[in-house]
């Protein structure tokens, strides 16, 4: 297909037609900070292949490789140790595809896979039914508060503060276009979360409570009050979750009462790749509010010779014959990345998720116990799985993480960087440990965060 560019006269009609009078119109919404305002610095404007190549080899590595340093990053994305076996099996001819399988005929691989896919995750969520993926957790998030309103026929959302800010964000930048009101908050520095001042938000115009398990301040609590406190006034309960493994020990979000869960799938089969591609997982508690779903279901049949067979059940995309009744216009399936979550989740199987869960907690909690016994640092949660806060003296956590890092460590997220500018989260340090972390890695960050806070401290005392 040959490329036709579009000339200035095609140009200007185009945006007379939408109202904007430049090209830079559309892009008012991303903010002015994170725009280009020239070519990329630091690239050559031109040079030849094997230059670029050398040149970029170059910067690459200045990179620090998270598999090669005392790695303790979280906040949504994890390092979890990916079976060989599963880029093996994802790669294979029956199933490799990064889109949904519209023809079932010959799509038999394909359609198996996301029908034991959208069982897992259901299990896992402890719901009734799960779709075959969202692109990921954040805009799984919007599509549970979208599917809300349409459920309740009302347009006020309230997020827990201790929901993660970019979900947060994901959020109020779609409700600017379907006018809903999302009513946000801060995170409670406390150690339990405050689920009574959540509770206290909610009115008789809520169409849900979103609230994220663990959340994160990686605090783990019972959010059947939260639900019960929510259906008494005819809202739904959303449960996002962002660490998939945590349900391999926690108690899962359905079993506690809420109508949507949804979530991020990284951490089982992706990998953390640079921040994507990701996999959304989206999941209802009630079958009667399946046809408020975004997203497609697979399900399974018989053929005309009585065989087992599988078919795409139910799509509501805005390209379908719903068009512009669809219920989501974002919702395509992250095909290839269900696939490496669902091989994975089969490689470990019920009790294999659990023995890897309990490892993720083991570890954690001797992380926890062992950084707690440096002067200057002190531990928030009372319950946590494997992603703890500690409230540090002295230096904001932001100059702690670049000494760390500038001594080898990859040592956690500072909450200041999520939350710029507000009082409190300065100090906070958000730490990860998975089955990845050695004790020796522990022991390392002990012995680096008591110099990075020691001479702060000192000065403080």
């Amino acid at each position: 297909m040959r490329y036709l560019p579009l000339t200035n006269t095609d140009r200007t009609a185009m945006l007379a037609k939408i109202g904007a009078a430049t090209v830079d119109d559309l892009f008012v919404d991303v903010p002015e900070i994170a725009r280009l305002d020239g070519p990329i610095r630091g690239l050559p404007m031109h040079a030849g292949e094997m230059a670029v190549e050398r040149h970029m080899k170059k910067l690459a590595a200045k990179n620090m490789v998270a598999g090669e340093v005392p790695f303790f990053l979280g906040a949504g994305a994890y390092r979890h140790h990916v079976p060989a076996s599963v880029d093996t099996i994802i790669q294979r001819g029956e199933f490799l595809t990064a889109y949904t399988p519209y023809q079932p005929e010959i799509a038999q691989g394909t359609l198996q896979m996301l029908f034991e896919f959208q069982t897992q995750v259901a299990r896992l969520y402890g719901c009734a039914v799960a779709n075959a993926s969202l692109y990921d957790g954040s805009t799984a998030c919007w599509e549970a508060v979208a599917m809300a309103t349409r459920i309740t026929r009302r347009s006020r959302a309230v997020l827990s503060g201790a929901l993660h800010p970019h979900y947060a964000g994901v959020v109020k930048t779609m409700a600017k276009f379907t006018g809903d009101t999302i009513a946000d908050a801060l995170p409670a520095i406390t150690p339990e979360p405050d689920l009574d001042s959540l509770i206290a938000r909610i009115d008789d115009e809520t169409a849900c409570v979103v609230v994220q398990y663990p959340d994160i301040l990686g605090r783990i609590s019972d959010l059947s009050a939260v639900a019960a406190a929510a259906h008494a006034k005819g809202a739904l309960l959303v449960v996002v979750n962002t660490e998939p493994v945590a349900l391999g020990a926690c108690k899962s979000p359905g079993e506690m009462g809420a109508d949507i869960v949804v979530g991020e799938g990284q951490s089982l089969g992706v990998g953390l790749q640079f921040g994507g591609p990701y996999l959304g997982l989206f999941a209802v508690r009630d079958p009667k509010h399946v046809r408020q779903m975004p997203g497609r279901l697979c399900g399974e049949t018989t053929d005309a010779e009585g065989k087992r067979g599988f078919v795409l059940t139910l799509s509501t995309r805005e390209q379908h014959i719903r068009r512009e009744k669809a219920t989501s216009n974002i919702c395509t399936n992250s095909g290839l990345c269900a696939l490496a979550f669902s091989v994975h989740m089969t490689l470990l199987g019920e009790r294999g998720l659990r023995e890897l869960a309990a490892e993720n907690h083991r570890l954690a909690c001797i992380a926890a116990d062992r950084l707690a016994q440096v002067a200057g640092v002190r531990l928030l949660n009372n319950a946590f799985f494997n992603e703890f806060t500690l409230i540090l003296d002295g230096k904001p956590a932001r100059e702690i993480v670049r000494d760390l890092a500038d001594r080898g460590v990859l040592g956690g997220v500072s909450l200041g960087r999520l939350y710029p500018g507000v009082a409190g989260l300065e100090q906070a340090l958000l730490i990860a440990v998975t089955e990845t972390t050695t004790e020796e890695d522990i022991e390392r960050l002990a012995r680096e965060l008591a110099t990075s806070v020691a001479p702060s401290f000192q000065e403080t005392v």
